[in-house]
Formats: structure tokens, C-alpha cells, sequence
């Protein structure tokens, strides 16, 4: 049995459906009031707070690994509590940005400190750390559903986005054997686009006549500060406006440990266009 967090998300969501698609029983964690309708026939769905360990443990009898997101202040706690429990093995969805080491930056940091908590836990353990989602493109979706312009920040900015369904498939093969204990991967998608690259992909992929209009970085750090506290905007800036952080390179993990290539954006826009309709 493997215990997936954030089951209902972009990643977490990704995890389950490998499992489920391996034949791999899977319990699905969702926090209080959560919608998991939408979850694969045949998962246990369970509520709990990654925030409130005490909440897991009703959930973790017969669990032999976990799918773990970063962040949580009672990561330490909660990763005793399931050592207790028996469980083995845990697989931490990490970030492109926790090899860098620099806690000076606050999202860099709080990956970089679970890291830690997770490698001295005592558990058999694996470190995911993706480039950017191709998921974070559903953001335009609002601005696509009134018109044909895209305005996003960072225009010159390459990233290989990656699928979260080959995070979804490494993560699988981590849960499930121990041949990836002790690895950090980091993973991208086949490809280093720019914005307006994935706007002109995207363009085609719907049939429409998009235009891409850049924001200045003082737009975005706006834009930004409505939805996020100050340390996270200046951590995001400093990553793709000052270039501290390079998502571009294509990397060879996914195909190595799923024996198949990473897919392409196009692919993930043609199986996702209804969503900007």
C-alpha cells in the first residue's frame, strides 16, 4: 500500500493514476472538505493535515511507502510518526531549486529543509526535483476564455516544462522498488521553450490566432504580491527575472527510468485543450 499526499493535485493526482495504473494499491490523502470524486475507481480516500501528524494515523496501518510534498513545519513529525508506523520508504517531491543549496532563497529553503528532514529520518528515501509544470500553463486559461492574448513575465526565460504524468510515472518506480533509495532526480520535459514558444504551440493546438504580450518584471512582481507573501515573490523574481535559477536543460531521468521520453508540451495541450475553452 502506498500512501499518496496531495492526491487531488497537479503532482499528487499524477502519482495516483501511475499506481493505479501499475495494479499498485494506493490510499489517497486529501486535507478536510476536499473533492475527491474525481479520484481513479478503486483508491481509498482519506482525510487528513500534513500540518497535524496526528491526523495521519489512523491512515498509515499496512502503508509500506509514502509520496510526501515539501513545506510542511511538522515534516520532522510527521516523518517519525510514520517510521512508527512501519512505514519504509518515502518518495519527497522536491524542486529544480534545492541543488542549488541557497537558503537565502525562501522557496529554494523550505525545499532544501525537507530534503534534510526527510534524509534523517531514517527511511529508505528518493528526491524528486522537477523543472516547472506544463500544468502552470492552465493559468492563461482565464485570459483565454475572454480573448486571444496571453501577457505572462519572463519572455526570454527557457524551460523545459515537464508533464506531470511522467513525474507521476518516476515517482511510481521510486514507490514501489528500492532501486532508486538514496537518489535525487532531477527531471524536465524533452524540450526548453520560451512563453511565447508555448503560446505559439498552444496557438495551433486550438486552432486560434493567439498573440503573446510580455509583462515588465514590475508587472509581474505585482501580479505576483496579490497572491503570495514577499519572500516567495523575491524568491520567484530571482529565479527568472536575475537568472538564478536554469530550468532549460533537457534531462535524461524520466526516459531512463520510465524506458520511454518525456512528453512533449503539444502533447500535454492537445489532451488539456478543453480546459481553455
Amino acid at each position: 500500500m502506498v500512501l499518496v499526499t496531495g492526491a487531488t493535485g497537479n503532482a499528487g493526482g499524477a502519482v495516483v493514476g501511475a499506481l493505479v495504473a501499475a495494479g499498485t494499491p494506493a490510499r489517497a490523502l486529501v486535507r478536510p472538505g476536499t473533492d475527491a470524486s474525481k479520484l481513479p475507481r478503486g483508491v481509498e480516500a482519506v482525510e487528513g493535515d500534513l500540518n497535524r501528524p496526528e491526523t495521519l494515523r489512523p491512515h498509515l496501518n499496512g502503508v509500506d511507502a509514502a509520496f510526501l510534498l515539501s513545506g510542511y513545519e511538522a515534516m520532522e513529525q510527521t516523518l517519525a510518526l510514520m517510521r512508527r508506523a512501519g512505514v519504509r520508504r518515502v518518495v519527497l517531491l522536491s524542486s529544480s531549486a534545492a541543488p542549488s543549496g541557497d537558503t537565502s532563497n525562501a522557496v529554494a529553503r523550505y525545499h532544501i529543509d525537507s530534503e534534510r528532514a526527510v534524509r534523517e529520518a531514517g527511511l529508505v528515501w528518493t528526491f524528486l526535483q522537477p523543472s516547472s509544470f506544463m500544468t502552470n500553463t492552465l493559468q492563461w486559461a482565464p485570459q483565454l476564455q475572454a480573448g486571444d492574448v496571453v501577457r505572462a513575465p519572463f519572455p526570454d526565460v527557457r524551460v523545459a516544462t515537464i508533464d506531470p504524468a511522467d513525474l507521476g510515472a518516476v515517482a511510481a518506480a521510486a514507490l514501489t522498488s528500492d532501486d532508486h533509495a538514496g537518489r535525487a532526480y532531477r527531471l524536465s520535459g524533452p524540450e526548453p521553450l520560451t512563453t511565447g514558444d508555448r503560446v505559439a504551440i498552444l496557438a495551433r493546438v486550438l486552432g486560434r490566432d493567439l498573440r503573446f504580450e510580455a509583462q515588465s518584471d514590475e508587472e509581474a512582481r505585482a501580479e505576483m504580491s496579490e497572491a503570495m507573501p514577499p519572500q516567495y515573490v523575491d524568491a520567484f523574481m530571482s529565479f527568472f527575472a536575475d537568472g538564478t535559477l536554469d530550468e532549460s536543460e533537457v534531462l535524461p531521468a524520466v526516459e531512463e527510468i520510465t524506458g520511454r521520453p518525456p512528453g512533449t508540451f503539444e502533447a500535454w495541450a492537445r489532451a488539456h485543450a478543453e480546459r481553455f475553452a
